[in-house]
């Protein structure tokens, strides 16, 4: 994914300078007789974005007015395309790992648009069974908390909050969090059914900034299957096309130190995750 974004903007970079200066892609090809496809020579496209150095050749010095006066005209396109493309991966990942959806009105507690979105925080839930009954658990348990998604040990996904609504999955935190992960407790999140845990966890924030994913299992009874490494890689790319950009990764111990979330068994495996956003190590 990380490779065809970086194609797609050097093709993306190439087509300007093409037009621009003949440095990439020359003018004929763009429409033959140094015109724009659709319309328009070249030299009317500079006129209207902006005038253009008289240069002689395709390294020749161009006005930087002009340069930013294009940049305005082309990164409308450019970003919608990015945002298409982006779009259309989430879609093709969410096929993939057919994602149930299960939202409950419960599990709401506030917006979370994209402004505010920065990490993505992984739980295990020590105890078995499938996604759905998990879901189900919380919700009998009628307190409100729960993580977006639920993998199940054979890979099946469910998804009880949007990613655009906060989720209570992680809690109070260590002391002083707040300001080390640059998160704010702050009224988007209307706190509901929380109870404080003590002076040493007093910082409540990361709900507001996070994404919750809880990957069924129990420390210290097995590891992690590959079906469902697998089904947790392909949904951080999802959240990440969602996104249109990369969430830091972290587990619930990191926030809250002494909590059991993830368990010894999934540390390489996080590693991993932070360094390549999968679990093997070696990325896409």
């Amino acid at each position: 994914m990380k490779r065809l974004r970086r194609m797609t903007t050097l093709l993306g970079v190439c087509l300007v300078a093409g037009i621009v200066v003949g440095g990439c892609t020359p003018a004929a090809s763009v429409g033959g007789s140094g015109s724009l496809r659709g319309g328009g020579s070249v030299a009317a496209e500079g006129s209207a974005a902006g005038s253009l150095s008289q240069a002689s050749g395709p390294h020749d010095a161009i006005d930087a007015g002009a340069i930013a006066a294009l940049d305005t005209l082309l990164a409308t396109p450019m970003q919608a395309a990015q945002r298409a493309w982006d779009s259309s991966q989430e879609a093709r990942l969410r096929s993939q790992l057919g994602i149930v959806e299960d939202y409950r009105d419960e599990f709401v507690h506030g917006e979370k648009g994209s402004e505010h979105q920065r990490y993505i925080v992984l739980h295990d839930t020590e105890s078995l069974g499938s996604a759905s009954s998990i879901v189900e658990f919380w919700d009998n348990n009628n307190r409100g908390i729960a993580a977006h998604f639920v993998i199940a040990q054979d890979g099946s996904v469910v998804q009880c909050v949007p990613l655009d609504k906060i989720a209570h999955h992680v809690g109070f935190g260590d002391t002083g969090h707040n300001e080390f992960f640059g998160t704010t407790d702050e009224s988007r999140d209307d706190k509901v059914g929380t109870t404080p845990i003590g002076s040493w966890a007093r910082d409540y924030g990361m709900n507001s900034y996070s994404v919750g994913i809880e990957l069924v299992h129990v420390g210290g009874q097995g590891g992690y299957p590959e079906a469902q490494l697998e089904a947790l890689d392909r949904l951080i790319a999802l959240i990440d096309a969602h996104y249109g950009f990369e969430s830091e990764i972290i587990d619930h111990k990191a926030w809250r130190s002494g909590n059991s979330d993830t368990s010894p068994e999934f540390a390489v495996y996080l590693k991993n995750y932070q360094s390549s956003r999968t679990h093997d190590g070696v990325g896409e």
